[in-house]
């Protein structure tokens, strides 16, 4: 099958029972990406989960929510994977993490591979959905509750594959239990050089993901070392690929940077101190002056109504660090 950049070669799994077409789009002969669609509007080409194959054997980067786990179960039979030997979780937000417990009752001898900071909590999750109703509200409640993930399923020391080592890259910055992985000729970033998305014109759509509590310093060091890590295909939690991440990653520096500089203009500079106003304005510039955020316009209408709300969240994670920063109260 021929592939264009806009649109990757896919393989398209429609499960009618419930009447939701979900695609896995093929890479390469190895490599999968798996759409995981939600019943809500526009939560499609979003939330997703990586799988590398090898034979039967796989291992994932990200399982994505409860709600979608018999979709990714299905996927998988579809791809004859038997095995997953291992489940690389780029972070434990309940889009990426939310739904390996119950992934985990399908394949219970996979390994979890998590940063230090993120254990406690997927073995005690009370406290990281508490923490998702209270950001997300009903998008939680969409994605389903969290199931205990078992201590023994945790895995630590070094991760090889297939007899090639995956390295991991600790990437603080979106949140301070982020990974990065690279395997192969793949990287796999997460959401630490922002959320992408591919446009009909073959460009693509990139912003920051940066929610509260954003801290600039961390988060662009963590670009820094997946800049510094090599040239390889990055691969995004949310969604798709793109084929130079030493590009992405300078592009993604310069996208935070303009960023943080035009909130500050607007909350420090200008006065403006209510986050809304504040949030509204920045936006307006940033369609002016960014050139990868203005192609907003150009992505589906559902898309882009689902993509309203991340914006928000992401400009009232730099606004509250340039309040703190340079202008507090």
């Amino acid at each position: 099958m021929g592939t264009s950049r806009a649109e990757p070669a896919k393989k398209v799994l429609i499960l009618s029972d419930k009447g939701i077409i979900m695609k896995i789009l093929e890479v390469s002969d190895e490599l999968y990406l798996i759409d995981l669609p939600h019943e809500r509007k526009g939560f499609r080409k979003f939330i997703s989960t990586w799988v590398f194959k090898s034979n039967k054997k796989a291992f994932l980067v990200d399982v994505g929510t409860t709600k979608t786990v018999k979709l990714l179960v299905e996927a998988l039979k579809y791809l004859g994977v038997e095995d997953v030997e291992f489940i690389l979780l780029t972070h434990i937000h309940i889009d990426h993490a939310g739904g390996l417990g119950s992934f985990l009752e399908y394949y219970p001898n996979a390994k979890v591979v998590v940063h230090d900071k993120g254990k406690k909590h997927l073995i005690n999750p009370e406290r990281l959905w508490e923490g998702s109703l209270k950001v997300l509200g009903d998008i939680a409640r969409m994605y389903g509750g969290i199931k205990p993930v078992p201590e023994k399923n945790i895995y630590e020391g070094d991760v090889e594959f297939e007899g090639t080592e995956v390295e991991v890259i600790a990437t603080p910055g979106h949140a301070p239990h982020h990974n990065c992985y690279i395997y192969d000729r793949y990287i796999f970033v997460g959401e630490a050089i922002g959320v992408h998305h591919y446009l009909k014109t073959w460009d693509f759509y990139l912003r920051p993901a940066t929610p509260p509590k954003f801290v600039y310093e961390v988060a662009r060091e963590s670009i820094e070392k997946i800049h510094d890590s090599g040239n390889f295909t990055a691969c995004f939690g949310h969604f798709g690929y793109e084929e130079d991440s030493r590009k992405m990653a300078e592009l993604a520096m310069d996208q935070m940077d303009l960023w943080v500089e035009v909130v500050q203009e607007i909350a420090c500079k200008k006065g403006y101190r209510d986050e809304k106003e504040i949030i509204e304005l920045s936006r307006e510039e940033l369609t002016k002056k960014d050139n990868l955020f203005s192609k907003i316009s150009y992505l589906d209408e559902d898309i882009m109504d689902r993509e309203d709300y991340f914006v928000n969240n992401t400009l009232s994670g730099i606004v509250g660090y340039v309040k703190e920063r340079f202008c507090p109260d």
